[in-house]
């Protein structure tokens, strides 16, 4: 029985899980690809809640307040368990990985990617942040082509006090259930939106926001890049992905390879069948080229 094609490992964004890849997982190993993704540290089966989400009654300000249990967790984590998942996934697949980061987990990618990119085909963005060197995803969020970005906007208390972003989705108030909708699921049914919200984590540590990029021409430079961008997206509006392709291109050299999706910020969702169609499109021709440059 012949192998995988290649390995894709998915990387979730914050305040999500592994499961947001659930409807593309079985596209891409239909088209014989090996899909592999991960809980990250701190999110997920991971993730720890501040004590006062689940106290009855709910009191919001102590929730505002309370110093989060993830606030000293490292960047180093994140990308150390994605480091060792594309080491896992390029033993089983001949050592051909492309690695895929939806939002924040851009952050996390770029840092894999100058770790080890002797094991990648590729490094794709879906509507992530990709940074250049030194640069922190804060920084970036705080770019004027950020502006129209209605995430920050679910922010609850003083992020330095607490230690983490936090969001509250369990939240029964109509107006801030709307804009966490319109923030990350405008074109996903309600139903679906629902049953999404009810799996996310409130607290992101502020290391991920704060870690600067530490990409290289000579490391991170040297794997193909691609990014997905978003065209209806309000948590990283499409002037800000654009804006990041042309930073990094001109910080490092080369072109990103851009795809589009007429989609919100969680196409995995509302369009799983397109989005997986462009992922199987960027392995078939990152193995393509990786064969002809070896021929």
């Amino acid at each position: 029985m012949p192998g995988p094609k290649a390995a894709f490992v998915l990387v979730h964004g914050a305040w999500h899980s592994r499961s947001v890849w659930n409807k593309v997982i079985p596209f891409l190993e239909a088209s014989g690809f090996l899909a592999l993704t991960l809980d990250l540290p701190g999110a997920g089966a991971n993730a720890s809640a501040p004590a006062s989400l689940h106290r009855q009654p709910f009191d919001a300000a102590v929730f505002a307040a309370e110093r989060s249990p993830v606030a000293d967790a490292p960047q180093e984590e994140r990308t150390s368990a994605v480091v060792a998942l594309v080491e896992e996934a390029a033993s089983l697949a001949g050592g051909k990985v492309i690695l895929v980061g939806h939002s924040a987990g851009g952050m996390t990618i770029s840092a894999v990617a100058e770790q080890v990119p002797s094991l990648l085909l590729a490094v794709v963005y879906l509507a992530g942040f990709m940074v250049p060197n030194g640069m922190s995803l804060l920084t970036m969020l705080q770019h004027g082509t950020m502006s129209s970005a209605l995430s920050p906007g679910l922010f609850i208390g003083d992020p330095v006090a607490i230690g983490a972003t936090r969001i509250h989705a369990g939240s029964t108030d109509e107006a801030y259930r709307s804009l966490l909708k319109a923030s990350f699921y405008a074109d996903v049914p309600e139903s679906e939106f629902v049953q999404v919200a009810s799996q996310l984590h409130c607290d992101e540590s502020n290391a991920g926001a704060l870690a600067p990029s530490p990409v290289t021409p000579r490391r991170f430079g040297s794997v193909r890049r691609h990014y997905i961008r978003c065209t209806q997206d309000r948590a990283v509006p499409l002037s800000g992905q654009d804006h990041m392709i042309a930073t990094v291109d001109s910080a490092l050299g080369g072109k990103t390879t851009t795809h589009t999706l007429d989609s919100s910020h969680s196409p995995f969702l509302s369009q799983p069948a397109n989005l997986s169609k462009i992922l199987i499109d960027i392995g078939v021709r990152s193995l393509a080229e990786e064969n002809a440059n070896r021929g």
